[in-house]
């Protein structure tokens, strides 16, 4: 009985010891600026496309995101698996080329594709076309994994996130 107890106690305790990473390292690729060149290679690396985070400085939410879900292990391991990986500051005068080419910068390229709060989330095709958009944060790890699937599977392209949600 006691050997029961002890088990379940580890198996609820289990999730606290998910391994955690620094994001910066472990989530987001170091940035070239040229998004351009990026399809090129997340094509040669055969991903499915490029994922974008759009952050600003003193974001609550973004840095929620960062500290309980972009940090953790199996969240780093999925999604680097399917995408290529950006950080964009949507106040920033970084120079970046875009998707078609453009020379511009991190601020012009959000303001360019409507990003007004943060986080926004942006998940690009091969082709440099949005596949799908998600304003502010996930709830939780769960749910961003689930949004992953969602891309991978191709959910995207034939009913809303919300939807896809509520049929798993």
């Amino acid at each position: 009985m006691r050997q029961l107890l002890i088990a379940c106690l580890l198996l609820l305790a289990m999730p606290s010891w998910a391994e955690t990473r620094d994001p910066a390292n472990h989530f987001f690729q170091s940035k070239f600026g040229d998004l351009q060149a990026d399809l090129q290679e997340a094509k040669k690396q055969g991903k499915q496309g490029i994922f974008l985070f759009f952050e600003m400085d003193d974001c609550p939410f973004c840095d929620r995101m960062k500290t309980t879900i972009l940090n953790q292990s199996d969240v780093q391991d999925d999604y680097r698996a399917k995408f290529l990986l950006y950080p964009i500051d949507v106040n920033g005068d970084t120079e970046l080329t875009d998707f078609k080419g453009n020379v511009t910068t991190e601020k012009a390229f959000s303001f360019g594709l409507r990003v007004r709060a943060t986080p926004v989330l942006m998940f690009f095709d091969l082709d440099g076309k949005l596949m799908a958009r998600h304003t502010g944060p996930v709830k939780d790890k769960d749910e961003f994994l689930l949004l992953g699937r969602y891309i991978s599977e191709g959910a995207y392209a034939t009913q809303h996130f919300t939807k896809y949600k509520q049929g798993k």
